[in-house]
């Protein structure tokens, strides 16, 4: 937490001055700071509406479609930096009068463009404009700072005095607040500050931190009401005229963006774009539309990239989860290995770093454990929430493991491993100790944090773990797919032991993840159901509800050969196949809600992680089906962009996926599942250290006949690959080459 400041020792009463920072403010009145217009407490509502996003690093807005923050809007909307909300109301009007849509898009990610028109109004002279003969056009760029154009055109045949008006404000609410927690102790909100062409907004946190919203009006307002800019000007006939301001969000830790204009910052930020590009893998196909939602996916994955004071990562996904976060950050990278490895090897120093060190229950922290959540927010600082990290995850540390090793086998770069020994040794040791704390041999979770989560699988949310009777498990919990994780992680580091020359723990740790998978397979299987159980309760009592939690275990090899079969066909069947995607929970299971948020709903990642395992025990088939559902999903929504997850109802003829309300989108490892489907499809596996890469069965889909594969990096050499499906035959063939990797291909 920053420390106090010794200049804030004036008692902060309504309509006093205060000296902060150097600064003097007035101090407002205290209902004003975290209750809305109506007096009631945030929750997120109103979710019907469709939403923009623009994002860069840190800094994105979340608008409504027209591309304001109405000042009574209770859906989260806002201009976020660092889980503080710097813009609450951002509303343009046209005498008075929210303008008409004729359109809006945010495809490029860092940038929208809205189009609007006019109602029918009378200028004060009493003439009265026609509908549809005003075009607004909002243009904004996030770089730095927020930036917005907008252009106004005449295009009725005599001229029209204009009155345009913006409305800014803040409340500087906690991303925690804005999702619904309540707090009765706040800081001081400051008196705005008005000038000829800027607005400054502020407010003292309780953790002494002055955060403050600077908006500039480059275009000179003919008066400012409030804190709401008026422009006037007349316009001839075909005449446009420009208006330009920017918002910055500033706190003491933020580097100012400089003075660049509007245009420099859409330059800047196309370059960065176009470098991040020429970086990956370039991936073409016959489908133009599978081509789309691959190039909307990587667009996501670059704009969810994220830099901060820990370093470089990859956001969870906008809104909501603009930050590190453990298990989603660490699968988005294991996801896009065959596009950019620059992703993963940048998280693992971010996730080494901030390794537990020491038992901290408040946190949920542990040594060796990798941490689930990071929040830097005013709650955050003064400790109401254990987010500083929060370690509540029972799976990140396995996955961590995983993701070592796959640098490893894209990178072949053995110092990277070597550089981490001692972290690596340490998220090893937590997983046999911390994380088996009754020594059953399985990982376990119970959370010893007040605020912290109940459920600490993926599906975290309080009711996600259920017996089939309906009653809630109780911890300590052993979820299915954390087994299937750490048995992944043992194997995966026995292998990287070896590389490294170890061959004693290479041996010792092969043979864990064999013991492991023998005590999975005895302790989860469900000869009454051709089934896994999701869990073992704090009893050791099998959770026999039929989830999608298992499934997982075909991606990392731990299902039986016996039973992987029995496994494929149930996850095919109509009660968990819902024709879009594969459901978190059956239809048949008690608890089942189509509409719920874990209890069967459809989940992309979920579904690119199990196509992958499918196609890994060879059914093929069956993979291709799934991915053909979420494909199909994918084309009903804006840029082809699959969201956080969407709702379990049955694929009906003229029917499209049903939204679940408040998704994030984009979200990482929802726009990373295409490319592990991809991936799966193509049967693509890498083994830098043995120079080789695997080509093992490759089957696209009916709706695929080409895909080529250019420019992608293994170890030291670059290979470019074009795939071809005659029939049912999918065959590839070398197309570029440059180094010494070896193509193999099995069967």
């Amino acid at each position: 937490m920053t420390s106090p400041d010794p200049k804030r020792s004036v008692d902060a009463k309504e309509g006093r001055r205060v000296k902060i920072g150097g600064e003097y403010f007035t101090v407002l009145a205290e209902e004003a700071s975290r209750v809305l217009a109506h007096g009631e407490p945030f929750v997120i509502v109103d979710v019907k509406k469709e939403k923009l996003v623009v994002k860069e690093g840190e800094l994105f807005l979340y608008s409504d479609i027209e591309g304001n923050i109405a000042p009574e809007d209770t859906s989260g909307l806002g201009l976020y930096l660092q889980d503080t909300r710097f813009l609450k109301t951002f509303n343009m009007t046209l005498f008075g009068s929210s303008p008409v849509l004729l359109s809006s898009t945010a495809d490029r990610a860092f940038m929208s463009q809205i189009e609007l028109t006019n109602a029918d109004f009378m200028m004060p002279e009493g003439m009265v404009v026609p509908q549809e003969t005003i075009n607004i056009r909002r243009i904004r760029v996030v770089n730095g700072r927020l930036f917005e154009l907008v252009r106004i055109k005449n295009y009725n045949h005599f001229p029209v005095d204009i009155s345009l008006e913006v409305e800014f404000d803040s409340d500087f609410a906690d991303m925690f607040e804005v999702r619904g927690t309540r707090r009765t102790k706040f800081g001081t909100r400051l008196a705005p500050k008005v000038t000829q062409d800027s607005i400054l907004l502020a407010y003292l946190g309780l953790d002494d931190i002055l955060r403050k919203t600077y908006i500039r009006l480059e275009t000179p307002p003919a008066a400012i009401e409030g804190t709401t800019a008026i422009f006037r000007f007349r316009l001839a006939p075909r005449e446009r005229s420009v208006v330009k301001f920017d918002v910055e969000p500033v706190l003491p830790t933020t580097r100012s963006p400089g003075s660049a204009s509007f245009n420099k910052a859409i330059g800047e930020m196309r370059k960065s774009y176009e470098k991040w590009f020429e970086g990956t893998t370039r991936i073409e196909t016959d489908n133009e539309l599978f081509t789309e939602v691959l190039r909307s996916s990587q667009r996501d994955i670059r704009m969810l990239a994220t830099e901060t004071q820990f370093g470089f990562f990859l956001s969870a996904g906008v809104p909501w989860f603009v930050t590190p976060f453990g298990r989603d950050t660490i699968i988005t990278c294991l996801q896009i290995m065959m596009l950019d490895t620059r992703p993963a090897v940048e998280t693992s120093n971010v996730f080494t770093q901030l390794q537990g060190k020491s038992v901290d229950p408040w946190r949920d922290e542990e040594p060796g454990k990798i941490f689930h959540e990071i929040r830097r927010g005013e709650l955050a600082n003064i400790r109401a929430i254990p987010h500083t990290p929060y370690f509540g995850s029972a799976d990140s540390t396995a996955l961590y493991l995983i993701m070592i090793s796959e640098i490893i086998r894209w990178t072949g770069d053995l110092k990277i491993a070597q550089k981490i020994t001692s972290p690596i040794n340490q998220a090893l040791e937590w997983l046999d100790g911390f994380g088996d704390a009754d020594g059953d041999g399985f990982i376990e979770y119970q959370t010893k944090s007040r605020r912290g989560l109940v459920n600490q699988g993926w599906k975290d949310s309080g009711n996600s773990v259920v017996h089939a009777d309906g009653r809630l498990a109780e911890t300590p919990i052993a979820l299915a797919e954390v087994q299937a994780y750490a048995y992944l992680a043992k194997r995966r580091m026995g292998e990287l032991f070896a590389l490294l020359g170890d061959k004693e723990r290479a041996a010792e740790l092969k043979r864990q993840a064999g013991s492991l998978k023998q005590r999975f397979n005895d302790a989860f299987w469900m000869p009454d159901e051709g089934y896994y159980a999701m869990a073992l309760d704090r009893d050791k009592k099998q959770v026999k509800t039929i989830t999608s939690n298992p499934a997982h275990g075909l991606w990392t090899g731990i299902i039986d050969d016996r039973y992987a079969g029995q496994v494929a066909e149930r996850l095919l069947m109509p009660d968990m196949f819902s024709g879009w995607g594969i459901r978190t929970m059956s239809k048949s299971s008690l608890n089942y809600n189509p509409m719920s948020y874990h209890n069967g709903s459809v989940w992309p990642h979920d579904n690119a992680i199990i196509i992958r395992g499918l196609k890994n025990y060879g059914f093929a088939e069956a993979a291709n089906q799934v991915s053909s559902g979420l494909f199909d999903a994918a084309l009903h929504y804006d840029y082809f962009r699959l969201p956080e997850l969407f709702c379990g109802f049955t694929k009906r003829s003229m029917s499209r996926p049903v939204n679940y309300p408040v998704a994030c989108s984009p979200q990482a490892w929802a726009s990373g599942s295409i490319f592990m489907i991809l991936q799966a499809m193509l049967g693509i596996r890498a083994d830098a250290p043995g120079n080789a890469i695997y080509i093992e069965s490759p089957s696209l889909p009916a709706w695929l006949r080409e895909t080529d594969i250019r420019d992608m990096r293994i170890g030291g050499s670059t290979l470019s690959l074009k795939f071809r499906r005659d029939g049912d035959v999918t065959s590839f063939v070398v197309t570029e080459k440059e180094g010494p990797v070896r193509i193999i291909m099995t069967e």
